[in-house]
């Protein structure tokens, strides 16, 4: 089984709520999706390895300074302030007229954060650190030769921009992955195949001709992230002509999923990458909570052959899925069906 980076570490990120459809709900972005995996994997063989430990450098090279500050300080200042609750919600965002970053905390919040689905609990900022060296770990390994690695990265990082969190992301592990890359001479590609669209790494490279970012996900016009990821968006200044998404109708099953991403893939190969970077997200799957799309078990390792059959060194980085039960197996179906075709 190829290399499996992962940081027990992410346990220290626990949200308990999110607000969804007019009401606060129990986060399915828990610490169980992550033990769910560790365990199918072990069972299946897999040998798990600790990420080493990047320092702050490859978070500064794609994330904002104050931003950093922020999400570093505001569990500390968020209790100081006797606030109720141990976690840390918005009430406010700026309107898109609106751009001034206040020095109020609770203006900084909402400066910071998109939506109310990524709360700032007391050690998040670390497990947040963890996941991006998690990322990292799995790309040197590549860059110094592996074939390819699996970081399985808790909280994940797609929807994350330079500087604000949303949709339980904090750091963009993806796009921290990719600059390192850039930073070592690579030409990276990002394929990702999350329910959601990948907005935040789209705006972090959206005026960048030197990283090209290609997306498959339910269509926005009418599921998360809204305001992002439509087919028109594809990039600006340097940038145009290096992002492409895919919009998906919802339900989408495997033949259609599996049509639409050869044209991702040939939009990939027609880019000339010497790195592949995968935002695996497994929230697509016909049983998640989620309900977008409708891929199966078994799809989910022929979509993982195709995307093998690119024999790219690849980096394969966890996002999002969120039926605990099977989330195990449908990791370990998309690692056996991409390493069979990668052999």
């Amino acid at each position: 089984m190829l290399p499996i980076i992962f940081h027990p570490g992410h346990e220290r990120h626990d949200p308990k709520l999110y607000f969804k459809a007019g009401t606060f709900q129990t986060h399915p972005e828990m610490p169980a999706r992550a033990e769910a995996i560790v365990a199918e994997l072990k069972a299946q063989g897999g040998v798990i390895t600790a990420p080493a430990d990047f320092g702050p450098g490859p978070r500064a090279d794609i994330h904002s300074a104050e931003y950093l500050d922020f999400l570093s300080t505001v569990h500390g200042r968020w209790k100081t302030t006797c606030r109720d609750g141990d976690e840390v919600f918005p009430n406010i965002h700026p309107g898109r007229h609106m751009a001034t970053r206040p020095e109020n905390l609770i203006g900084q919040i909402g400066y910071h954060t998109t939506d109310l689905s990524t709360p700032i609990g007391p050690t998040s900022w670390e497990a947040a650190c963890d996941s991006a060296n998690t990322a990292l770990h799995a790309t040197k390994l590549v860059l110094d030769g592996a074939r390819s690695a699996y970081a399985l990265c808790r909280p994940p990082g797609h929807h994350a921009y330079v500087d604000m969190a949303g949709g339980f992301c904090f750091l963009n592990n993806i796009a921290i992955a990719a600059q390192y890359a850039v930073r070592q001479g690579k030409r990276p590609a990002i394929l990702d195949v999350d329910v959601h669209a990948g907005n935040g790494t789209q705006g972090i490279f959206y005026h960048r001709s030197d990283v090209l970012t290609v997306s498959l996900h339910c269509d926005p016009t009418d599921f998360y992230p809204f305001f992002a990821g439509h087919g028109h968006e594809r990039g600006a200044a340097d940038g145009v002509g290096c992002h492409l998404n895919l919009p998906l109708a919802r339900n989408t099953g495997d033949n259609s999923y599996l049509s639409s991403l050869d044209t991702a893939l040939n939009r990939i190969s027609a880019w000339s990458p010497d790195i592949l970077l995968v935002a695996l997200g497994l929230d697509g799957y016909e049983k998640d909570p989620l309900q977008g799309i409708s891929l199966t078990t078994p799809g989910f390792n022929r979509i993982a052959r195709a995307i093998g059959n690119l024999e790219l060194p690849t980096v394969l980085i966890q996002e999002g899925g969120y039926n605990v039960p099977d989330l195990g197996k449908n990791v370990f179906s998309f690692l056996e069906g991409f390493e069979t075709a990668h052999a």
